[in-house]
């Protein structure tokens, strides 16, 4: 019997000295499915070795993909033997590593999946079976595949992946700059620094960025940090609209109805494409399809390192499972969801997410404490956000490798930031799910975001984040009523512990995670003015504040 070809679209194709694997990756700005239509592409074919053949695709108009000569391949062993598994195929993104055209992010990768599958069916050692696997950019190339599922494919194995990058970029309203900065600045030189020359880089991005993140107009300055090379990233900067032309290839959300295969997802409560892989999970099993969700505490850097061992077997073991001869496969017995309990420490298995359960409410005072029981009454808390000196960013879930569960005593101490604390628990609590922030908010600007974050208090008073979310408001929103401003925080599943607090702090940004609101009208990135804002949090009978966290049932 064959092996089936496990295609797994990541680390750009590169010749390699003969006898050598290459292994895939999926580093941000790396990989995915090469996909300009009428351009001449190489890529890496079945065997991730050297380049010796070149083999028309099945398109026939002129395209062509290199593959690698198969007697070179993992096939065999020296001694004649086979290697057990399925045979990797990997492929370069248009416009990187010697493939013709240009790179636009994520735009294209659609199309050419489907060349590549084509390609596929013409070789003699593709037995007709195939599975797909890669996080990240690589994610993404699987959905752009799924957005018409060969019937070749068996399953799709997705880790911290989006399928709209509008909402990547742009969740809540407000541009996510250091991430989308930092992409674009690391990738237009991932040619010049492969392997152990781009761990340096990628230490010290955020230290190149910084004058870029302050600077005005930003979107010059960004221009000018990537050597006017990447004009997708001042469209993406100065394009907050959801349905402008710029986003319509960069949204994928066709897939999740089009996907019939199962499909195995992992995800990070300390991810920045979080929610959507929970949306993700949440769409293919109403529609019942065969999906698992694991989620650990790890960062989107993390993942793939900390418990690498735990994650590598439960895909070999989904992988056996989906591509075994029978047809259709096996239902499995575990439980669908698995999830890491943060200040818990320990892994949950759940029949579905978010799980069943109800609320728990608490209340802000005017005194900054959290309670049970609404206030009656007293002044309002006020705080002013100044984009000349922003609210900085601490951890958090980012992209960078500075993100994470981190200590915020120095957050905390700011005069732009509200703190409002519970009493030490008396029994523990879990979260698990979507937190919400209700927000009795006026404001003095109309360009004004808001932005909120649940840390867990230790009894030694260190205080830890475990979700956040951020607002754009609406400019539209007038400044003399009391507005109910209603933040989403990202998901979690986390134990406050018994003798713990729970703090919620609220300022008017996080600096450089989104691009700072300038308060003015300007476009994103176009602005040359800075204007403060002053917050009011009011906490009367009538135009009260809370914090509502999800609590499942025993």
């Amino acid at each position: 019997m064959r092996r089936p070809p496990l295609a797994r679209a990541g680390r750009p194709a590169r010749a390699r000295p003969q006898g050598r694997r290459t292994g895939a990756a999926d580093d941000a700005g790396r990989g995915g499915l090469d996909d300009r239509p009428a351009r001449r592409r190489s890529a890496v074919g079945p065997h991730a070795v050297p380049v010796r053949k070149t083999h028309p695709l099945a398109a026939g108009d002129g395209r062509r993909v290199s593959a690698a000569d198969r007697r070179h391949g993992p096939e065999h062993r020296t001694d004649g033997t086979r290697h057990p598994g399925p045979d990797p195929l990997v492929q370069s993104c248009c416009g990187t590593f010697g493939s013709t055209g240009d790179f636009y992010p994520m735009a294209n990768e659609a199309d050419d999946a489907q060349d590549a599958v084509a390609w596929l069916r013409t070789q003699p050692w593709f037995d007709g079976r195939l599975a797909t696997s890669g996080g990240s950019y690589v994610g993404w190339t699987q959905w752009a595949l799924l957005m018409d599922p060969p019937p070749e494919l068996r399953t799709s194995l997705i880790a911290v992946a989006p399928h709209d990058m509008h909402e990547g970029v742009y969740g809540g309203g407000a541009f996510h700059l250091n991430d989308f900065l930092a992409f674009a600045e690391i990738v237009v030189d991932q040619e010049k620094y492969t392997g152990l020359r781009g761990v340096p880089r990628l230490l010290n991005v955020k230290r190149r960025l910084a004058p870029v993140f302050g600077a005005l107009p930003l979107a010059d300055a960004a221009d000018a940090a990537t050597g006017h090379r990447t004009p997708w990233f001042r469209e993406w900067l100065t394009t907050p609209e959801r349905d402008d032309a710029v986003w319509d290839r960069l949204k994928l959300d066709d897939a999740l109805e089009r996907v019939n295969v199962p499909v195995r997802l992992t995800a990070c409560w300390q991810d920045l494409f979080l929610d959507q892989t929970l949306h993700q999970y949440e769409s293919l099993r109403a529609r019942g399809i065969d999906v698992s969700l694991t989620v650990g505490p790890w960062t989107h850097q993390e993942q793939g390192q900390k418990d690498m061992g735990r994650l590598l077997r439960d895909n070999l073991a989904w992988l056996e499972t989906h591509l075994a001869d029978e047809a259709p496969a096996q239902a499995r017995s575990a439980l669908p969801v698995e999830v890491y309990v943060t200040g818990l420490g320990a892994w949950r298995q759940l029949a579905e997410w978010p799980p069943v359960g109800g609320e728990t409410v608490r209340y802000l005072q005017p005194d900054g404490r959290l309670l049970a029981d609404e206030p009656t009454g007293g002044p309002p808390s006020t705080y002013v956000y100044d984009p000349a000196n922003p609210t900085p960013t601490l951890g958090g879930p980012l992209l960078t490798l500075d993100g994470g569960s981190k200590d915020n005593a120095k957050l905390e101490s700011r005069s732009d930031v509200l703190t409002f604390t519970t009493e030490p628990l008396t029994a523990p609590l879990e979260i698990m799910g979507t937190p919400v922030v209700d927000l009795a908010h006026t404001r003095n600007n109309p360009y004004a975001d808001v932005f909120v974050r649940l840390c867990d208090v230790d009894p030694e008073g260190v205080s830890r984040n475990f979700a956040e979310g951020l607002l754009r408001l609406d400019p539209a929103s007038p400044l003399d009523q009391v507005q109910t401003v209603r933040v989403r925080l990202n998901a979690c599943a986390h134990q406050v512990k018994a003798g713990h607090r729970i703090r919620l702090l609220i300022a008017g940004g996080s600096h450089p995670r989104y691009a700072r609101n300038e308060g003015t009208s300007a476009t994103p990135g176009t602005g040359t003015e800075l204007r403060p804002c002053t917050h009011t949090v009011h906490h009367a009978p009538g135009a009260v504040s809370r914090v509502v966290l999800p609590t499942p049932s025993e």
